[in-house]
């Protein structure tokens, strides 16, 4: 059976988009995928730069499977399209956040007596000569440069992006918090004589922080496998996920994360770095609340709502505050645990721009 052909309004929203047609026809079955090719086709924009509204401000999603009727577009009603101005993809901003720490650490370790001066470092709490840095400075040195490599290989090959750019302004903004903050911050003080990282450890302590960090490194990326198998290549479904961890708490890749700092903290014993874990699990504490508040509404029946965020917080004493999270049999609790099962969001839209098939997903500042 044939679609129906529609003529779409176009208006621009915002400031005035160069060469922007003034009507858009498509079939009524057709995607919304479509519709943004089409604009972006004929007012020679990339199609990453445009974002699509109905003359109510709801969102059109760029998507494949959602159709033109399924948004509630009829003939002749108004989109509103917006230029989000020039984008930058979400893949290479991780990267470029992530070189920060990978070009600020040796600098600061392998030029110690330039920065620090000799003098300086010949007053170091350790017999050492005064080029040489400290067992745990060495050990700190490794431990982040290893989080850092395995965070770009982990960009490279197990991430998949449900947004495929983000504005290329922000990425000022994101890379402040690795370059200045997990990068300055901790190489300044961790390698400076003065620190406690230049002074001779306690080995149980350290010991023990190595545990955790290499546990927690390996941890956090079998949950990035997990969320990496719910989304196919290319796509923007999304799943809930189950194994190591899930069944615990919301986003346990930012739990295993804080371990590792966690570990990096014991080993290192510095200032600089115990300013970083904190301000970096209090925003991925944050993010996990949200993206719990997502899996409820977007997964509604399928998800069950997990014991404690990562922050430790206890939600088995509340009550599913819908109906759609209650379990119909047992209004007393919430939705029994179901098999793993892909839903779409409503935007199509990915959280935050990045990730890896489930909703926690490392974007932004969010992961340390």
């Amino acid at each position: 059976m044939a679609t129906k052909p529609v003529t779409l309004k176009v208006q621009p929203r915002g400031k005035p988009i160069r060469k922007l047609p003034s009507e858009a026809k498509l079939y009524i079955q057709g995607s919304t995928s479509d519709l943004y090719h089409r604009i972006a086709a004929e007012s020679d924009s990339s199609i990453h730069r445009l974002r699509i509204t109905k003359s109510d401000g709801s969102l059109v999603p760029n998507d494949k499977t959602t159709t033109v009727a399924s948004v509630g577009l009829q003939d002749g009603d108004i989109v509103q399209v917006k230029d989000l101005g020039p984008q930058i993809a979400w893949q290479t901003v991780f990267l470029i956040e992530y070189l920060g720490p990978l070009l600020i650490h040796p600098l600061f370790y392998y030029l110690r007596p330039q920065i620090y001066g000799r003098s300086a470092l010949s007053k170091t709490l350790l017999s050492t000569t005064a080029s040489s840095p400290s067992t745990l400075q060495t050990l700190s040195f490794w431990m982040i440069m290893l989080h850092f490599a395995k965070r770009e290989l982990e960009t490279l090959f197990v991430h998949r992006f449900s947004n495929a750019t983000m504005p290329m302004t922000n990425i000022f903004k994101n890379s402040a918090h690795y370059w200045l903050a997990s990068g300055l911050l901790i190489a300044w003080s961790s390698y400076s004589p003065t620190s406690l990282t230049a002074s001779n450890g306690t080995p149980g302590i350290t010991y023990a922080g190595l545990a955790m960090y290499v546990v927690g490194e390996l941890a956090n990326l079998n949950a990035h496998l997990e969320l990496r198998s719910l989304r196919s290549a290319g796509g923007t479904e999304r799943g809930i996920p189950k194994g190591l961890g899930f069944n615990l708490v919301t986003c346990p890749n930012y739990m295993f994360e804080s371990l590792a700092w966690a570990g990096i903290l014991l080993v290192n014993r510095n200032w600089g770095t115990a300013v970083f874990v904190a301000l970096a699990v209090g925003q991925m504490g944050v993010w996990a609340k949200k993206k719990e508040r997502r899996y409820r509404k977007e997964g509604a029946g399928k998800y069950q709502k997990k014991k404690a965020d990562i922050d430790g917080e206890n939600k088995k004493s509340r009550k599913c505050k819908s109906a759609e999270l209650a379990d119909s049999d047992n209004d007393s609790d919430c939705a029994r645990p179901a098999p793993i099962e892909k839903f779409k969001r409503e935007d199509g839209s990915g959280d935050d721009g990045a990730g890896t098939g489930g909703m926690c997903e490392n974007g932004g500042i969010a992961a340390a």
